[in-house]
């Protein structure tokens, strides 16, 4: 007979928490795989699942009203995401790529540009004419432009630059057209993939990690659209101004400034130099209209903007500014959408984490205990 193998001694067996934290550690292991394998299809998953949670509650309408039919709802939904989302971003980037030259040369004669001498009629104003035209004379003797010359580098160098993150036609293109599949796909089989979301956020913290879930889902849809919309708003705005006041490259301006929206920098960074070409090269009235404009877009900027993010999660806006730019660095044009999404997600799951641990708060209450505490410290 077989001599029996030796039986492993108790202390030398794992124990049940030993194989939790290896299985942990595989499915760690094998997920951070997948995600490197699907790497080249990442950004377009995330910015085709960032729009189809947008997206959802509209479907679900238009397949109401489309006889209860999900083919046809999907083909609108994605027509609508194709206009709302893509499309401008397609436009805005061709735009800017396509017309580098002139942007150059508009750049360059901005950094040429001269303050022209006082007005006489300046002078002649009651009570400040003197000190209105002294304090011209010395905006007009500071050198702006000879310092902004040493300053900043070489303007097709900054643009070229700029327009390294939007990448080559062909890639944006493609990155495009990957996202409307995936949305399709998404939108298609929604319930499926809400379900398997739901059941991870249960098997994560039970009936809190389905409330986590829905929780990320209304800031994802809050920050994408008050984002897009609102760049879409401000640019219009901005757009017919100045097509209104006869700004010259009013269209390339129109799309610079959809972009300048997209990365929270406001309209005002191109309709504020518009405004002060027109005063000094054309007339005051167009310029007073441009103005008007002007005003409009940031007023926009600073309501619509808060109103559409926090209508449907309470995000801080220094964190959609911060992921912008973290996103564009890190992913690309995509990252316009998947910075501000992960950063605001994460911000939010965090806040309700501590609200829901009871974690206590610093007031008027615990200012004394502190400061206890730091006096006892060694």
């Amino acid at each position: 007979m077989p001599t029996p193998a030796p039986a492993t001694p108790a202390h030398q067996r794992p124990t049940p928490q030993t194989r939790i934290v290896l299985g942990a550690m595989t499915a760690m292991g094998m997920v951070l795989c997948s995600l490197w394998v699907i790497r080249p299809f990442l950004p377009a998953t995330i910015w085709a699942i960032t729009i189809g949670v947008t997206t959802w509650p509209l479907l679900l309408r238009i397949q109401k009203v489309l006889w209860g039919s999900r083919a046809l709802a999907v083909t609108v939904t994605s027509l609508v995401a194709l206009m709302v989302y893509v499309l401008p971003i397609w436009l805005a980037t061709t735009t800017v790529l396509t017309h580098t030259a002139e942007l150059k040369a508009l750049a360059d004669s901005a950094l040429a540009f001269r303050i022209p001498p006082a007005p006489e009629w300046l002078h002649s104003l009651p009570f400040i004419g003197q000190k209105a035209g002294l304090w011209w004379q010395q905006i007009e003797n500071v050198g702006l432009p000879q310092l902004a010359n040493r300053i900043l580098p070489d303007t097709g160098k900054l643009i070229s630059l700029g327009l390294d993150y939007a990448g080559s036609f062909g890639m944006l293109a493609i990155q495009f057209l990957l996202t409307l599949i995936i949305l399709a796909a998404l939108h298609s089989r929604g319930e499926a993939a809400a379900n398997l979301v739901m059941n991870f956020g249960y098997a994560l913290a039970e009936e809190r990690g389905r409330q986590m879930v829905l929780l990320a889902g209304r800031t994802i849809r809050g920050v994408a659209v008050g984002v897009t919309v609102t760049a879409l708003v401000e640019s219009t705005v901005g757009g017919v101004g100045m097509a209104i006041t006869g700004v010259p490259w009013a269209s390339i301006l129109t799309a610079i400034t959809f972009i300048a929206c997209l990365l929270q920098a406001g309209p005002g960074v191109t309709l504020i130099p518009a405004v002060i070409w027109m005063f000094f090269f054309h007339s005051a009235g167009p310029a007073i209209v441009l103005l008007g404009f002007t005003i409009l877009a940031i007023v926009v900027d600073n309501l619509l903007r808060p109103f559409l993010i926090r209508k449907q999660a309470n995000v801080p806006l220094v964190l959609i500014m911060v992921g912008v730019i973290g996103g564009l660095t890190a992913f690309g044009l995509v990252g316009i959408f998947v910075g501000p999404m992960i950063l605001s997600v994460t911000y939010t799951l965090v806040k309700s984490w501590l609200a829901d641990a009871g974690t206590p708060v610093a007031g008027p209450g615990t200012s004394q205990p502190l400061q206890h505490a730091v006096r006892t410290t060694p």
